[in-house]
């Protein structure tokens, strides 16, 4: 994967980890990341947040816009925009640059903002209350920032279709994430029954649907036929797709994972398995106590948060159909997605398209 992006980077002009410095060197966040600087020391996950954007591991946050350069520079230039070609620097207009900034721009607002603690959930051990409530207020407030940058560079783009469409996705976020948070906060969260179907409805609003539209964008821009537009959102959303699939798969797939509670019961193998077992199969296995170990904490906590119980779930999905069938699928989506890619003519980004493509379909 790291490969991947740092090929894909180099025929776009240059690394999209400095996608966003004009907005991260603006006075305005400088003052904010003085004030996060306090929250060293505690336990904020706004901290583990803004570690994120410094170094990452996974070469995953500057990913929505590296996309969108790629599939701008396999368009190329359409008949109607001859005449502004002279805008265009490495086969990208500007404009299309713009884009890929306003995208990851949204994405970073959206993830300082999941960065905001519960407070009615907090525990002793957490840590003082007054450095979770501050942590919170510098979420809001900086997640609210960089919103709101995003939203200036759109309408700067002069382009009513795209300022639509990328006003979409953020509903779209939105909408996925209030779900998300919704479910969580219920009591008996683990007894909704959910499918695949509907589990893949809640990706694409949390995960797909800003890279699609923002793909979608890019041919907008450029002036491309809907054809061609259509093709960028189904690479953008079938791509994203197969990526989270990936993301979800690791935890059953990697050959060593001493971190039991390293998978979610929502993820895609925990959802296909509970399909495969039948809902009251799945809800009894969920609700077992688990087996007797030494030192184990099924009498401190409840028995769906024990960590054995994880680790006896996490077995029995590894040993089901669970896993096979999430990778079946992360191969399907990335084959609509390698499918959407002949629409467009050979070249390296076309390339370097695909080869994201095979790194996240690829299973050991």
């Amino acid at each position: 994967w790291s490969q991947v992006v740092s090929e894909a980077e180099k025929i776009v002009g240059y690394p999209t980890s400095f996608m966003s410095l004009r907005c991260l060197l603006s006075d305005e966040l400088s003052n904010i990341a003085m004030q996060v600087r306090k929250l060293v020391g505690t336990k904020h996950p706004l901290l583990d947040t803004a570690r994120g954007f410094v170094y990452d591991s996974r070469n995953n946050l500057q990913m929505r816009g590296l996309v969108v350069l790629l599939i701008s520079k396999a368009a190329g230039p359409s008949t109607a925009e001859l005449s502004f070609q002279h805008d265009m620097v490495s086969g990208i207009y500007s404009s299309q640059r713009s884009l890929a900034e306003i995208t990851e721009l949204i994405h970073t607002a959206f993830l300082v903002h999941r960065g905001i603690v519960n407070i009615g959930e907090l525990k002793s051990c957490d840590g003082p209350l007054k450095d979770m409530q501050f942590g919170n207020k510098m979420a809001v407030l900086s997640g609210d920032f960089l919103l709101a940058n995003a939203c200036t560079s759109l309408a700067q783009l002069q382009n009513t279709k795209v300022v639509e469409l990328i006003s979409s996705a953020i509903g779209d976020l939105v909408q996925g994430i209030y779900y998300e948070n919704s479910k969580s906060s219920e009591e008996n969260c683990l007894t909704d029954d959910i499918g695949i179907s509907r589990w893949k409805e809640q990706v694409f609003l949390r995960h797909s649907a800003l890279l699609a539209k923002s793909c979608q964008a890019a041919m907008e821009l450029a002036k491309h036929s809907a054809e061609i537009q259509d093709m960028a959102f189904q690479y953008g959303k079938h791509m994203s797709m197969s990526h989270k699939l990936h993301s979800d798969l690791q935890p059953f797939v990697k050959e060593t994972s001493s971190d039991a509670m390293a998978f979610s019961l929502n993820s895609a193998p925990a959802i296909l398995h509970q399909e495969f077992r039948g809902r009251e199969a799945w809800l009894k296995q969920i609700r077992e106590p688990c087996a007797p170990r030494d030192n184990c904490a099924r009498l401190k906590h409840p028995p769906h948060r024990c960590a054995c119980v994880f680790q006896q779930l996490q077995e029995a999905i590894k040993a089901g159909k669970g896993v096979t069938s999430a990778i079946d699928l992360c191969r399907c989506h990335g084959n609509r997605a390698l499918a959407a890619l002949e629409r467009f003519p050979p070249s390296e980004a076309r390339d370097a398209l695909a080869n994201i493509v095979y790194a996240v379909t690829r299973f050991p």
